[in-house]
């Protein structure tokens, strides 16, 4: 049968993960998450979560 698990480590995979954390991020802020709630579900750290949602802010502008 085919084993994924190795696959998951490779940069590419670990890179669309990333992103796809990302640009969920403003859909958690619409339902009232807070940056911190986020951060947690998503497994991300405070900082990140800060950066996506001011880079958001800055394409909408």
């Amino acid at each position: 049968m085919f084993d994924s698990t190795p696959w998951k480590h490779t940069r590419f995979y670990q890179e669309i993960v990333q992103e796809t954390k990302l640009q969920i991020i403003p859909r958690f802020l619409k339902v009232g998450l807070s940056v911190e709630q986020i951060a947690d579900v998503l497994e991300l750290d405070i900082e990140t979560v800060q950066q996506a949602i001011t880079a958001e802010n800055r394409t909408e502008s």
